[in-house]
């Protein structure tokens, strides 16, 4: 249940429209719902502000339409990462205004957009290639309520494409950064703002960059100390930080 939602629960019973009982009953599948195969915490957005968030990788299409179909007897918004397009087009049988990004496997229902954060959220990426690590964390940060400025293709083989974008690097309370190869773009990033900088390493390069492990050693070993970093491909773990910082 939305935190909102139960507040208004709450007053509705002190004002005396809603009884005790009713108001138990609409409560009585919290803080989770037993579906046998999973158990969805309802709890989640009243300890974080957001609901649940379903993996897709490793569920069944089945498996996933279910815990959407039960997280959207609740909630507004509903989020799927690493999805299928089956598993889209399960999810869209039972919302059809969901929407789905196949180059990150994203699916989502975002029918409140209030925004929640308190200022922008920009998410940088280095190349093209890293767009679908980008888009993930941009189709979080948005359905979880903040306002997103996306800077791509600002790597630093190409540095003046990312000095042309400092006005816009300074407006953003926390900066998402995604970069493969040497992963050397955070570093540059977090050099030119006072900002948080979440750094996301991407499996995108050639051998040596071993599936993105060359990215990350040296995004944990960069010298600009406002840099933190997740793990590789992790678009959604970055996004879901920075959100939590831009609502404080």
């Amino acid at each position: 249940m939305d935190p909102r939602e139960l507040q208004k629960l709450l007053e509705q019973v002190r004002d005396g429209g809603v009884s005790p009982d009713q108001a138990i009953k609409r409560l009585e599948h919290m803080p989770f719902e037993d579906l046998g195969f999973a158990k969805v915490d309802h709890h989640r957005a009243l300890r974080h502000g957001m609901p649940e968030v379903v993996l897709g990788l490793g569920n069944a299409t089945e498996e996933v339409r279910d815990i959407a179909a039960e997280l959207l007897r609740r909630t507004k918004n509903l989020l799927v990462t690493r999805a299928t397009q089956e598993m889209a087009d399960a999810v869209t049988k039972l919302a059809p205004e969901a929407e789905f990004f196949p180059r990150s496997g994203a699916l989502r229902v975002w029918q409140d957009r209030e925004i929640h954060g308190k200022s922008k959220i920009a998410i940088v990426c280095a190349g093209t290639s890293d767009i679908p690590v980008a888009q993930e964390a941009r189709v979080t940060c948005e359905v979880m309520g903040n306002e997103v400025d996306e800077i791509y293709d600002v790597g630093v083989a190409g540095i003046h494409r990312l000095l042309g974008n400092l006005e816009r690097l300074s407006e953003a309370r926390v900066i998402i950064c995604c970069a493969g190869m040497e992963g050397a773009l955070p570093s540059a990033v977090g050099g030119l703002v006072s900002a948080p900088v979440i750094a996301v390493p991407t499996s995108t390069g050639y051998g040596a960059s071993f599936g993105g492990v060359t990215a990350l050693l040296g995004m944990l070993n960069s010298c600009s100390s406002n840099v933190t970093v997740v793990n590789i491909d992790n678009g959604f773990g970055a996004a879901y930080v920075a959100t939590l910082i831009n609502r404080l």
